[in-house]
């Protein structure tokens, strides 16, 4: 009998919206190589942009929040492995998991750290550097309480797992690092892509619902476009991104080159187009789906620090990292105009991402960490004595809270 995997996720799949979209097709993928039958289920509403899931042999399964339709549902599957999408997931069905299938692997993935992000997002607020003091938020308790409950949590950078366990004396056994997972480039696809002279404007793309993007692109608008702007007349900034607003559509200005595409039906087929792509990110946490996009598309980059926190490690960026204003603007210039240093950071993105993303490099050591876990599992759990405490307060306060609200909704 095939092993079975269940994916509850916060939101249903939509990969040409978001990083968080790809990841989870990269992560069904992987399980499926190790030979697991998935079912993807979510309580959220499907969208036009929804990824068909039954196009990659996956069943999907609607279920309900607060409602004990759930436990039979499960109990019924009986899964080999539940993974969360998100803490927010975990926090609402995974008490109901441990207690239909203890024996369950419980998988957290945790997307980006969130309270890392609502951290340096409040301290930008404030005007402050993210200290101890900002990074002690709700939201911070709530996503360390989830990974103590589960088995293993997937952390897609490894300046996080770095907080986690520095900071906050996570256990490492708890952590597993899986960054994004790309197939490799062949070299005659990088051949065909458009070169220097072929290409114009620059680039700038993500999801407007995040707040990090919305911020990018206002801070972009007031303070960092007027001065590219000033050296390149002609030049026009387009911006990409799933689900705009009125408040982001009315930053478009034809007049200043600042231009609101919206949705990108095909993400490279815009950014091969670019010559330079922009990422002026003030806060935000985990790996930049843009960056990625860039990299395998030959577009370099001009970067915060934030931006690009856990893309390179050792290896050479795909552009520069530049956070005052001016000096981005002047290395966004200097990309824009320089054919040599354009063709070298070009160069720099194929390596990284050949080097620190190629899924290859990960396949094997991650289903063998899954297998030994899922077979240690008891003396996994014994050592986890926190996990231990937490479950079981969770279980009771949540379990009834749900109850309630069930009984409520009645």
């Amino acid at each position: 009998m095939k092993k079975k995997l269940l994916v509850i996720g916060f939101v249903w799949p939509e990969p040409k919206s978001s990083a968080a979209g790809s990841r989870m097709l990269q992560l069904i993928v992987q399980f499926q190589q190790q030979g697991y039958d998935v079912v993807f289920a979510s309580a959220a509403k499907t969208s036009d942009n929804t990824f068909d899931l039954s196009s990659i042999k996956v069943e999907t399964q609607p279920i309900l929040l607060n409602d004990s339709s759930f436990d039979l549902f499960i109990k019924n599957l009986d899964p080999d492995i539940v993974l969360f999408d998100r803490f927010m997931t975990e926090e609402q069905y995974g008490w109901r998991v441990a207690e239909q299938c203890p024996k369950a692997l419980r998988l957290l993935d945790t997307e980006d750290f969130h309270g890392l992000r609502k951290a340096r997002e409040a301290a930008l607020k404030r005007n402050e550097r993210v200290s101890t003091q900002h990074m002690q938020n709700d939201i911070t308790k709530r996503e360390i309480a989830s990974i103590y409950r589960c088995d293993l949590s997937l952390m897609i950078s490894e300046v996080e797992i770095e907080i986690l366990t520095q900071q906050f004396n996570i256990d490492e056994s708890l952590l597993y690092y899986l960054p994004f997972l790309l197939d490799p480039i062949p070299q005659e696809a990088t051949n065909l892509l458009p070169k220097f002279e072929a290409r114009q404007h620059f680039i700038t793309i993500g999801n407007f619902l995040h707040a990090p993007n919305y911020d990018a692109v206002l801070y972009l608008k007031q303070t960092i476009w007027p001065l590219i702007r000033k050296q390149l007349p002609k030049a026009e900034l387009h911006i990409y991104g799933a689900y705009k607003s009125q408040k982001v559509t009315q930053l478009n200005n034809n007049k200043e080159g600042f231009l609101i595409k919206g949705f990108a039906e095909d993400v490279n087929e815009v950014m091969k187009i670019a010559k330079v792509c922009l990422a002026s990110l003030r806060f935000g946490a985990g790996l930049k789906g843009k960056l990625v996009d860039a990299m395998q598309n030959g577009t370099p980059a001009v970067m915060t620090t934030i931006a690009a926190e856990g893309m390179f490690g050792n290896s050479k960026p795909n552009g520069f990292i530049e956070d005052k204003p001016e000096a981005f603007a002047k290395q966004a210039v200097e990309l824009y105009n320089n054919v040599e240093v354009w063709q070298q950071k070009q160069q720099n993105g194929f390596e990284v991402s050949k080097q620190r993303f190629n899924n290859l490099a990960f396949e094997a050591d991650f289903s063998t960490h899954i297998k030994t876990l899922y077979n240690d599992l008891k003396a996994h759990r014994e050592l986890n004595f926190i996990g231990q405490l937490l479950m079981h307060q969770t279980m009771q306060s949540t379990k009834y809270m749900s109850k309630w609200i069930e009984t409520k909704n009645q």
